[in-house]
C-alpha cells in the first residue's frame, strides 16, 4: 500500500483510482487492479494483478457506530466470491469472501479506542460481530446474521471470550457461547496496532471459523508508531 496525495486520485461513479491502482464496478463485480510496491522487510517487491469480488447479495444494512453520527459502517456484501490473480508475485486463489466499508467525518482515532470485529460463514449465510470502546469510554456490542439475500437479523452477542495477545501485545477478544471458549487458530497479520486472525467460536449452537481483527487506536495514535508508518506504507504527495 502507498498513501498518495489528491493529485493521484481520480473518482467517477463506477471507478476509483489511486495512482496506478483502481477499483471498478461493472454492476455485477468489483474489480480491484493492483500495481504497487509491497514493503515486506527486508526487501520491497512488486505487487501486481487483480482481485475480483462478486457479491451474492448487497445489503442496505448500515450502522452508525457513535451517537454523533461521524462514523458509519456498511457490510456491503456479507456473502461474496473472491478471485485473486496476481502476476507478481505469481499466485492465484478463489473462494468465499466479504466486502465492507468504514466511512467517517473525523479521524478514526478520535472516535474509538479499540474495536474487535469478526465475520464467519454459517449454514445459512454469515455472522458478523462488531464491538469496541469509543473515545468517550462507552462501548458498543453488535451482532447480525445475514442470509443469502443480504437480509440482516440481529444476533445477541454471547459472552466475551478472550484470546491470546498478539506478538505486539495487542489485546484480542471475541464472543462465544458459555462453556465453549473461542480458540485462536492462526495469526495472519501482526502489527504494532492491528492484528488479523482466524478464530474458532460458537454462536447460537453453531461452530464457526471466522476472520477476526483487533484494532488498537491508542497504539495507532502513539507518536512512535506514527513515525514507523512511512517505512511500511510509503507516501507520495
Amino acid at each position: 500500500m502507498t498513501e498518495r496525495g489528491r493529485r493521484h486520485v481520480n473518482v467517477s461513479p463506477d471507478r476509483f483510482a489511486i495512482g496506478p491502482s483502481a477499483l471498478a464496478w461493472d454492476g455485477t463485480s468489483l474489480t480491484i487492479t493492483l500495481d504497487e510496491i509491497g514493503m515486506p522487510l527486508p526487501i520491497p517487491r512488486r505487487v501486481r494483478g487483480t482481485v475480483t469480488v462478486t457479491p451474492q447479495a448487497i445489503t442496505e444494512h448500515r450502522v452508525m457506530l457513535n451517537p454523533q453520527g461521524r462514523h458509519l459502517w456498511w457490510p456491503i456484501a456479507p456473502l461474496s466470491r473472491v478471485a485473486v490473480e496476481l502476476e507478481a508475485p505469481r499466485l492465484s486463489w478463489s473462494g468465499p469472501g466479504y466486502l465492507d466499508m468504514n466511512q467517517g467525518d473525523a479521524p478514526i482515532a478520535e472516535g474509538f479506542r479499540e474495536w474487535h470485529w469478526s465475520r464467519g460463514p454459517t449454514r445459512t449465510g454469515a455472522a458478523v460481530l462488531y464491538g469496541g470502546t469509543r473515545r468517550d469510554g462507552s462501548q458498543f456490542d453488535l451482532g447480525w446474521r445475514f442470509d443469502g439475500a443480504g437480509q440482516a437479523t440481529e444476533l445477541t452477542p454471547p459472552p466475551v471470550s478472550g484470546l491470546r495477545r498478539s506478538g505486539w501485545l495487542i489485546r484480542r477478544e471475541t464472543r462465544s457461547e458459555a462453556g465453549t471458549p473461542a480458540a485462536l487458530v492462526e495469526t495472519l497479520e501482526d502489527t504494532p496496532f492491528y492484528a488479523r486472525s482466524l478464530v474458532r467460536t460458537q454462536l447460537e449452537g453453531e461452530a464457526i471459523t471466522a476472520m477476526h481483527e483487533s484494532l488498537a487506536l491508542d497504539r495507532f495514535a502513539n507518536p512512535v508508531v506514527q513515525a514507523m508508518l512511512p517505512f511500511r506504507m510509503p507516501r507520495r504527495s
